[in-house]
C-alpha cells in the first residue's frame, strides 16, 4: 500500500519518464545530424523544439518535487523490471516498473510531445 497520493505519484513518475524522453530526443538529434537528408535543418529544428518543451516541463516537475519534499532515484534494473525508490515527505517506498511498461509510456509521451510541437 502506498502512502503517496495519486497526484504526487504522477508527478514522481513524470520525473522518471521525462529524463528518458530527453535522452531519446538527444540521440535522435545526433542521428539526424549524421543522416543523409538533403535538407536536415527542418528535422533538427523540429526535434530541438520538442526537446526544449520536454526540458521545460522537466524543470517544472523538479521544482514541484523539491517544494513538495519528494525525490526519486533508480535502485536496480534487470531484463524485466526497474526498481525506483520514492522519497516522499520523510517516507521511502520502493516501486518496481515493468520495463515494457516504461518503454510504452515513453512512447506515449513522445507521441504527445511531438504532436504538441506542431501546434
Amino acid at each position: 500500500m502506498t502512502r503517496i497520493p495519486e497526484n504526487d505519484r504522477d508527478l514522481i513518475e513524470q520525473a522518471i519518464y521525462l529524463p528518458m524522453i530527453v535522452i531519446i530526443l538527444e540521440r535522435d538529434l545526433q542521428i539526424i545530424e549524421k543522416s543523409p537528408f538533403k535538407i536536415n535543418r527542418p528535422y533538427l529544428t523540429f526535434v530541438e523544439n520538442t526537446l526544449k518543451k520536454v526540458q521545460r516541463d522537466l524543470k517544472e516537475v523538479r521544482n514541484k518535487m523539491r517544494k513538495g519534499n519528494m525525490k526519486v532515484h533508480q535502485v536496480s534494473r534487470d531484463d524485466t523490471f526497474t526498481m525506483y525508490s520514492f522519497m516522499y515527505k520523510g517516507f521511502e517506498e520502493q516501486h518496481n516498473y515493468f520495463n515494457p511498461r516504461l518503454r510504452n509510456k515513453c512512447e506515449e509521451l513522445l507521441t504527445y510531445y511531438l504532436s504538441k510541437t506542431q501546434d
